[in-house]
């Protein structure tokens, strides 16, 4: 099959919190489901209705933790129809781990509607549970998207998906132990600790949650544990580029990026990208991740 072919006939969707950029989303044609945000008994529409850096400047004023819900079903069925109806043979939907939100069910039951209506279709459609967040699942998108282009068939993407997901590694450390604390990601006890201590927890995904996994004094001390993980980890035979998320500092980012360019032999693309709004709820201003392919599932603190 003619690969341009390939390209049209696979749609790669999503939900709003794979924090990719507007340039991605536009470059490999994904269409995404926005989560909801209610701030102080207002409701936003994740990358509709508010942008991170208006919600990074106001996030310090709320008095209120804001609240997420995840897409609604019908808005991940309109974009499977209008799929449908530009031609699209199959959709591959790649969702927040079911672990931390109802953002996949919601897919799966839009589906669900899907074929419902449509009883004699012969549309495929697979909902990815990513067991991953952020640009976590933004990471298998664009892995999906190029090799879509690279002439795979739909099966050879569920393939990739179903089979690394859970390689897809995660670091993320945050500046204030605040927002963490708030949303119940980490208790009070733990929090106060590390705020006495100035440690900044070093985050990561075990079996579809976040979990603490490092703690590090200072941000030049954060750097360095990425960069030294990613040198031990790293399967350099999948991982053709890294992504780096900020939510509010794209300076501690950047230099991020400088530091794996001048002390690891990577040579593919390093992405720099801002957290959306839904995880920025989370982990407040000042956070800084990394996401990229390990090899053999490797335990952390090993």
């Amino acid at each position: 099959m003619i690969k341009g072919m390939v390209i049209n006939m696979i749609k790669i969707m999503a939900d709003s919190t794979c924090d990719l950029s507007q340039e991605i989303l536009d470059q490999y044609n994904i269409s995404l489901a926005s989560l909801t945000l209610s701030i102080e008994d207002k409701v936003y529409r994740d990358r509709i209705d508010i942008e991170p850096n208006y919600f990074y400047s106001i996030i310090e004023e709320i008095s209120k933790a804001p609240t997420t819900a995840m897409p609604s079903p019908m808005s991940y069925l309109s974009i499977m129809k209008e799929a449908v109806e530009s031609g699209h043979a199959s959709i591959l939907c790649i969702c927040m781990s079911s672990g931390t939100s109802a953002a996949y069910q919601s897919a799966v039951i839009a589906r669900d509607y899907f074929y419902d209506e449509n009883t004699n279709s012969k549309i495929k459609i697979h909902i990815v549970d990513s067991k991953c967040m952020s640009h976590g699942s933004g990471w298998l998108i664009i892995k999906s998207a190029r090799l879509r282009e690279s002439g795979a068939s739909f099966e050879e993407l569920v393939d990739f998906n179903e089979t690394y997901k859970t390689n897809v590694k995660h670091f993320l450390s945050v500046d204030d132990l605040n927002h963490l604390i708030k949303s119940g990601r980490i208790n009070n006890a733990s929090g106060f600790i590390g705020k006495l201590l100035k440690l900044k927890p070093i985050m990561s995904m075990k079996e579809g949650k976040g979990s603490i996994v490092a703690k590090e004094r200072g941000r030049k001390k954060v750097l360095e544990h990425y960069v030294k993980e990613f040198v031990k980890r790293n399967d350099s035979h999948l991982t053709d580029f890294i992504i780096i998320g900020y939510t509010s500092d794209i300076t501690y980012a950047e230099e991020l990026k400088l530091k794996i360019t001048q002390d690891t032999d990577f040579t593919g693309d390093i992405f720099v990208m801002q957290m959306g709004v839904v995880v920025g709820t989370h982990v407040g201003l000042g956070a800084i991740s990394m996401f990229f392919v390990e090899k053999d599932r490797m335990r952390d603190n090993s």
